[in-house]
């Protein structure tokens, strides 16, 4: 057998068959069903201000996938916890300086505003600049 004495698997396609149609066929880029696709389509005014006028209820059942961090001021500290105390999330969540949400500890941060006059030693918490240096001061720790 040689090259010349081969056929091909599939025939040609009849020419005629190549580029029939447009781009817009059968719906015609207007959709499908509705009054948009209609013949002689016209939205009268008046519905548009209806459907302006309803409340369109945005995100009422989505509340989204960001941590809720819960602001503590260090003179919330300063009254709740005994001198040499340690300040973690959990005991915030006792105390009721925080909220526990699906089970889980709360996300912290301990910020500068009010005064320290206790030594404390924190721990799980985010701590602002300011309020890091009124803990320092006292004699408190940051781990």
């Amino acid at each position: 057998m040689q090259i010349n004495n081969l056929k091909r698997k599939t025939k040609n396609r009849p020419t005629e068959l190549v580029g029939r149609g447009g781009k817009r066929g059968k719906t015609c880029g207007k959709g499908q069903k509705g009054q948009n696709s209609r013949a002689g389509r016209k939205k009268r005014p008046e519905m548009r201000e209806r459907l302006k006028k309803l409340p369109k209820l945005r995100g009422y059942a989505f509340k989204g996938f960001g941590v809720r961090v819960w602001p503590v001021n260090v003179g919330q500290l300063d009254k709740a916890f005994p001198n040499g105390g340690n300040v973690n999330p959990a005991l915030l969540a006792k105390l009721g300086l925080a909220e526990v949400y699906k089970g889980k500890n709360p996300v912290v941060k301990i910020l500068g505003t009010g005064e320290v006059t206790k030594k404390m030693v924190i721990s799980n918490c985010v701590v602002s600049a300011s309020a890091k240096v009124k803990i320092e001061k006292a004699g408190g720790s940051i781990k």
